[in-house]
C-alpha cells in the first residue's frame, strides 16, 4: 500500500484502540520512525500529516534536519553520551534515557544551548539482555534523580517490548508499564512531570494504545519493511 493508505489504516486502528481505553484518537501521537528512509519519502509522510519524527541515530538526525523543515525530531535509540552536544539544540523529546551520567551530559549540554531537555527514561520491562534501558525497580530512582538536574525534566517513560509474531504476548508489558508509570506519577517529583507513555511499535501498537500508550513509534507500518533491524 501507499504511504498514505498506510497512514489512514494506522489512524484507524489507533482509534478503535483508543476507544477501548475510554480516549480519543487525538490523545494518542503517533511518532513516524524515519531510520534509513530516504529524504523524498519521509517528505511525503511529513505532507500527510506526519510532523512528529524518530530517529535511532544521531547522524541520521543531523543528516536529515536541514533537509526537512517543519518539523519536530525525537531521539529514541541509544544515545551515547559523546553524541548528546550535536541534538541538543534539535530533539524535542529524548526517549532513551537510562542512566544518570547520560541525564547529566543532556542537563550540560541543554544548558548550553539555553533550553532545558524534555526525556523519557527507558525501562527494560521484558529484561532483554540486546536492549537498552533500566530495570523496572530502577526506574522510580532514576527518574528522581534526573528530575534534580537543572536542565531536564522527566516526561515519562519509554519501552521496546520484545518483537513477537503475537502481539497479545506483550500486553503484560504494556499492563507492567502503565502500572509503573503511574506508581511515579503518583508521588509527585519535582521536575517529574508523567505525561507520556511510549510504547508500541508497528507490530502492537494496538495492545500498547489499549494498555494506556500515548506515544507509539511506527516506521514499517508507514514506509514498509526494511531490509534490516527491529521492526520499529
Amino acid at each position: 500500500m501507499s504511504i498514505a493508505q498506510n497512514l489512514e489504516d494506522i489512524d484507524k486502528r489507533i482509534c478503535e484502540a483508543a476507544e477501548k481505553s475510554g480516549r480519543k484518537r487525538s490523545d494518542v501521537l503517533l511518532l513516524a520512525v524515519s531510520k534509513t528512509i530516504d529524504i523524498p519519502r519521509i517528505k511525503e509522510a511529513v505532507a500527510l500529516g506526519c510532523t512528529q519524527l524518530g530517529e535511532n541515530r544521531v547522524q541520521e538526525i543531523m543528516a536529515k534536519y536541514d533537509e526537512i523543515p517543519g518539523v519536530q525530531w525525537h531521539l529514541i535509540g541509544h544515545l551515547q553520551t559523546n553524541k548528546v552536544k550535536y541534538i541538543a539544540d534539535k530533539v524535542k523529546l529524548i526517549h532513551s534515557v537510562d542512566s544518570l551520567k547520560l541525564g547529566k551530559e543532556i542537563s550540560l549540554r541543554s544548558g548550553q544551548a539555553g533550553r532545558t531537555m524534555d526525556v523519557l527514561v527507558e525501562v527494560n520491562m521484558a529484561g532483554e539482555e540486546s536492549k537498552s534501558g533500566v530495570a523496572p525497580d530502577e526506574a522510580e530512582k532514576l527518574a528522581k534523580e534526573l528530575g534534580s538536574l537543572e536542565n531536564i525534566c522527566v516526561k515519562g517513560l519509554m519501552t521496546v517490548a520484545p518483537y513477537d509474531p503475537c502481539p497479545e504476548n506483550n500486553r503484560i508489558y504494556f499492563q507492567k508499564m502503565k502500572e509503573l508509570f503511574e506508581n511515579i506519577k503518583s508521588r509527585n517529583y519535582a521536575n517529574v512531570d508523567m505525561q507520556h507513555l511510549s510504547m508500541g511499535m508497528t507490530n502492537d501498537y494496538e495492545v500498547a494504545v489499549e494498555e494506556g500508550a500515548d506515544i507509539v513509534r511506527i516506521g514499517t507500518g508507514i514506509f514498509g519493511a526494511r531490509d534490516y533491524g527491529n521492526k520499529q
